[in-house]
C-alpha cells in the first residue's frame, strides 16, 4: 500500500493541476465548461495509453527501442524541468506558448507536453517497476482522473469569479506560477541527482 500511494502522489504532484490551469489559461478563459471537460478528457485518455505503455515496458522500451539509458532520460528529464522551473520563477508565465479555442487538434496538443512530460513518464516507469501491472495501471489512472478533475473544477472556479474578479485571477497566475516554479525546479535537482546516483551505482556496484 505504501508503494502505490507513493506512486499516486508522485504522478499527481507531477502532473499539477495548479501549473496545468497557467499552462492551459486560454483555453479556460475561451472555452465553456463542456468543451473544456471534453477536450481535457481526450488528452486524458491518451495520456493514460502512453503511461501504461511505459508502465508495462519499463526501462526496456529505452534501452532496446530508444537505445539510450533510463538514466539519461532522467537527467535530461531533469534538466528540462529545471530550465522550466527558472523560467517560472523569473517571469511567472508558461514557458511554451499557450494554447487558444481555435487551436487544431485540442486534445493531443494538451496531451503533449502539458501532460506527457519527461516527469510524468519517469513517474509512470517507477510505479510499473514498484507494483504489479494492475496495482501500477490502478495508480496512474486515478492520479491522472485526480488532476483531470481538479483542473475542471478550477475552470469552474475561474467561470465563477471572472467577471467579478479579473484581477484577482491574474494575480492567481502570477503567484502560482512562481510558487510552482520553486516546486518544478526542486523535482528537477531531485530527478538529476537520482539519476547521477543510480549511473554511479552502476560504475560501483
Amino acid at each position: 500500500m505504501e508503494s502505490f500511494t507513493k506512486s499516486f502522489l508522485l504522478l499527481f504532484v507531477l502532473l499539477n493541476p495548479f501549473i496545468m490551469s497557467i499552462y492551459l489559461v486560454e483555453l479556460i478563459k475561451g472555452m465553456s465548461i463542456r468543451d473544456f471537460a471534453t477536450q481535457l478528457l481526450r488528452a486524458g485518455l491518451l495520456s493514460l495509453a502512453v503511461f501504461l505503455a511505459f508502465a508495462w515496458t519499463g526501462e526496456v522500451i529505452f534501452e532496446d527501442v530508444m537505445q539510450v539509458r533510463f538514466l539519461s532520460f532522467m537527467i535530461f528529464g531533469g534538466i528540462t524541468f529545471l530550465i522550466i522551473g527558472v523560467r517560472l520563477i523569473l517571469y511567472a508565465t508558461p514557458p511554451v506558448q499557450s494554447l487558444r479555442p481555435e487551436s487544431k487538434e485540442v486534445s493531443g496538443a494538451i496531451a503533449m507536453p502539458f501532460i506527457i512530460g519527461p516527469g510524468t513518464i519517469s513517474a509512470s516507469v517507477l510505479a510499473g517497476s514498484r507494483l504489479d501491472f494492475v496495482l501500477g495501471s490502478l495508480a496512474i489512472s486515478l492520479a491522472l482522473a485526480a488532476a483531470i478533475g481538479s483542473i475542471i473544477l478550477l475552470k469552474k472556479l475561474h467561470d465563477m469569479v471572472q467577471t467579478r474578479s479579473e484581477r484577482y485571477v491574474e494575480r492567481y497566475v502570477e503567484v502560482a506560477g512562481r510558487v510552482t516554479g520553486l516546486f518544478t525546479g526542486s523535482f528537477a535537482v531531485e530527478m538529476i541527482l537520482k539519476g547521477i546516483e543510480r549511473w554511479l551505482h552502476v560504475l560501483h556496484p
